[in-house]
Parts: C-alpha cells; structure tokens; sequence
C-alpha cells in the first residue's frame, strides 16, 4: 500500500498537548489505538510538511 492507494477505513484524529510538554497525535481505527508523541520543534517540522503537502494537492488537477 502506498500514499496513493486509498482504503475505505474510518479513522479519528486527535492532536493536542500533553501534560509532559510533548504534541500528541493520537489515532484511532477499528479499534487500534496509536498515540505519537513529538517535542515541540518535531511537531513544528511536521506542521510545516503538511502545509507543504496541501499547497502542493492545491497544484494536482484532477
């Protein structure tokens, strides 16, 4: 499976701070819990991936 293949999953997304000062981002599937926890700059550099990704699907006609 790639990025580009697609599932038909349903999964919940949560993020936020956790009380050790770390950015949790927390998944949850079919009853599969995955909690990732990520220091500040970690989740800095991940927030700037995104973006880049976005603005990138901006450019993908389809």
């Amino acid at each position: 499976m790639g990025i580009n293949t697609e599932r038909d999953v349903e999964a919940n997304m949560q993020i936020g701070p956790t009380d050790e000062g770390m950015v949790r981002i927390f998944i949850e599937s079919q009853g599969v819990e995955v909690p990732m926890d990520f220091d500040p700059e970690e989740a800095e550099e991940i927030a700037e991936e995104i973006r880049a990704a976005a603005q990138a699907a901006r450019g993908v006609s389809g």
